[in-house]
């Protein structure tokens, strides 16, 4: 199958190579959790929801110099067009979760929180693509909205190499298709790498060409959510009538 249309440069859904799908972002959508949003890149959507600062339930995992950081990710049974039921705690939940909980660690001021615990729940209610780099732009949006002590906003894009061509931000056909894959996730401001995840091997410089491209998706992404969290702010200015 022939991914980038050699005559018209389009992929199969309609955009460029460097296009990202339409994203768009809400929070304040669980009302018990401290923190939550709903985040949408193209087809794929996400929930995430945040308890926290609170007190540590184990306290013989209780830290006392930061804050205890967990996560806890899964797919709803209807998020794909696969009907099996996921057992709870499978192997690839465990291991995106651990992903996605490293990448979070980076940007929470844990230290500012001794003793504490922060826990970090994200959903998957419709997979086609990205679901890892949405989950990780969801808990973002959810752990500003708990109001939660960052240093900076952590992003997340993909990007992958089809047709001999860098592509942003694949979706679930091509990211099925079997090529190179890249994952990033970035501190907005400092250009800092947090997740870097390849799943097949490019030469050096297609690898620098496809990791700058979801570089740029990161740095999109993270524009767009300061934006929401802003419109949010002024919603709540508005409503306090300052």
């Amino acid at each position: 199958m022939e991914y980038v249309d050699s005559l018209t440069g389009f992929r199969l859904d309609g955009r460029r190579p460097n296009d990202m799908r339409q994203i768009r972002g809400e929070i304040g959508v669980v009302a018990k959790a401290d923190g939550s949003a709903l985040f949408e890149m193209g087809n794929t959507k996400v929930i995430a929801a945040v308890y926290g600062p609170r007190e540590v339930q184990n306290k013989g995992q209780q830290i006392n110099n930061q804050a205890l950081v967990r996560c806890e990710y899964s797919m709803a049974n209807f998020s794909t067009g696969d009907r099996t039921r996921r057992p709870k705690g499978d192997r690839r939940s465990t291991e995106i979760s651990l992903v996605i909980r490293q990448t979070m660690e980076a940007c929470i001021l844990v230290h500012l929180m001794p003793r504490s615990q922060i826990d970090i729940f994200v959903q998957v209610l419709q997979a086609d693509g990205g679901t890892r780099s949405a989950c990780i732009n969801a808990a973002t949006l959810a752990l500003a909205d708990a109001g939660i002590p960052m240093r900076d906003l952590v992003t997340s894009c993909s990007a992958g190499y089809l047709s001999s061509t860098p592509l942003l931000d694949l979706n679930y056909v091509e990211d099925s298709a079997g090529g190179p894959d890249v994952t990033v996730g970035i501190l907005a401001k400092t250009d800092k790498v947090t997740l870097l995840q390849m799943d097949s091997k490019l030469p050096i410089d297609i690898f620098e060409n496809v990791m700058q491209l979801a570089i740029e998706g990161c740095k999109a992404i993270a524009q767009y959510i300061r934006e929401v969290l802003l419109e949010n702010t002024k919603l709540l200015e508005s409503r306090k009538g300052l």
